[in-house]
């Protein structure tokens, strides 16, 4: 597998003022719909119309030989608690993995990051708890900014692994854990019916919305059903600061297309179907795999890929997504799909039908917007 597209042409730059919006606080989802298809999804057809309507309804949106793409990552308990160790005081530190650089080291956002140098070690973990003996060691061999540092941890490959999930806990979005505290349901609640390959650290969370039925009810529609791996890094959370997008820089995220899907993709468009990304992030891979032609290719690589408007897509036609936040690059991507204006006057409409907004909020069936 190769990365055979990396280059794009250059992105137009724009104003970050230009992506927001207010969102009152009560529209920001804290649980998930249940049963999750039961989730309201507004519809932008291409020619820029809303329609309101569920996810149960997304069948009979589609087509026979249309095809899905699921990203079947799995979060990992990526949110540890512990304390420094080694000096006369032992404030609490709370880690979250966002990247796994080998088999021992995590790059990781901490907080009070004033309160960790370099060289100082951090036990996370519960003392006295038989497992691990309660606790898990991590030396910081780097600080960087805003708060994230390189944490060298005292186990290896698969002991780290499930000394983490051990651990560990779902590292909730900032706007849900700032108004609850995560608990047992969250651990179910906050992985797709897709999860399989370990790594992310946030859900993909257009396939919260997913069932057997619905799955079922695709599948009889004869809509085709593919799976890719993106692992999602704690970087779809963050807001844009910059006063344009040519000064944001992207975190790099780790994705894999297999050769089974990228010919199966393929052969359905050569046959009029067209492709429905499940996610801005099998969106944004699909993207960073597909060549100039069109043409999908196998990927196993990194990618930064970042979409704003005046990018010229290339693989999806359309995409089913949540709600997102106002400045963010997730907010972008949908703009550049759907058109900024289309995109500010559907929030606009999503607000004020009172639609749930973000991870754990209603979708968006996004219809690419005419040329």
């Amino acid at each position: 597998m190769c990365s055979p597209v990396m280059a794009r042409e250059p992105r137009n730059v724009m104003r970050t003022d230009l992506f927001d919006f207010e969102l009152p606080l009560g529209h920001i989802a804290l649980r998930p719909a249940s049963p999750r298809d039961s989730a309201r999804m507004l519809i932008v057809q291409p020619d820029g119309v809303l329609r309101d309507g569920s996810v149960t309804e997304l069948p009979r949106w589609l087509e026979a030989g249309d095809q899905l793409v699921v990203n079947d990552t799995k979060v990992i308990s990526a949110q540890l608690k512990g304390r420094r160790i080694g000096r006369e005081t032992e404030p609490k530190i709370e880690a979250t993995l966002i990247k796994r650089l080998d088999g021992s080291r995590w790059q990781a956002l901490v907080k009070p990051a004033k309160k960790l140098a370099q060289g100082d070690v951090v036990r996370f973990g519960h003392e006295g708890r038989v497992c691990l003996l309660g606790h898990l060691d991590a030396q910081v061999e780097h600080k960087g900014d805003d708060g994230e540092v390189t944490l060298s941890f005292s186990f290896h490959g698969p002991a780290l692994d499930q000394a983490i999930a051990d651990l560990g806990s779902p590292p909730l979005p900032p706007y849900i854990a700032s108004k609850r505290a995560p608990d047992e349901r969250d651990a179910a609640d906050y992985q797709t019916m897709f999860a399989a390959n370990e790594g992310a650290v946030a859900a993909p969370t257009a396939g919260l919305h997913f069932t057997p039925a619905l799955q079922a009810a695709l599948r009889e529609r004869g809509i085709g059903m593919h799976s890719v791996t993106l692992h999602v890094g704690a970087g779809t959370f963050l807001p844009v600061k910059a006063e344009d997008t040519a000064g944001h820089k992207m975190h790099s995220e780790w994705g894999t297309v297999s050769r089974a899907t990228a010919d199966a993709l393929n052969a359905a468009r050569a046959n009029g179907g067209r492709i429905v990304a499940v996610g801005t992030t099998s969106l944004r891979l699909l993207e960073s795999a597909t060549a100039e032609d069109g043409t999908i290719q196998p990927f196993a690589a990194e990618t930064a890929i970042f979409i704003t408007p005046g990018y010229r897509f290339r693989a999806v036609d359309i995409l089913l997504t949540n709600f997102h936040l106002p400045r963010s690059t997730l907010f972008m991507l949908v703009s550049a799909f759907s058109g900024l204006d289309t995109m500010k006057r559907a929030y606009a409409h999503a607000i004020a039908s009172d639609y749930r907004f973000y991870s754990y909020g209603d979708a968006c069936l996004l219809f690419r917007a005419l040329a």
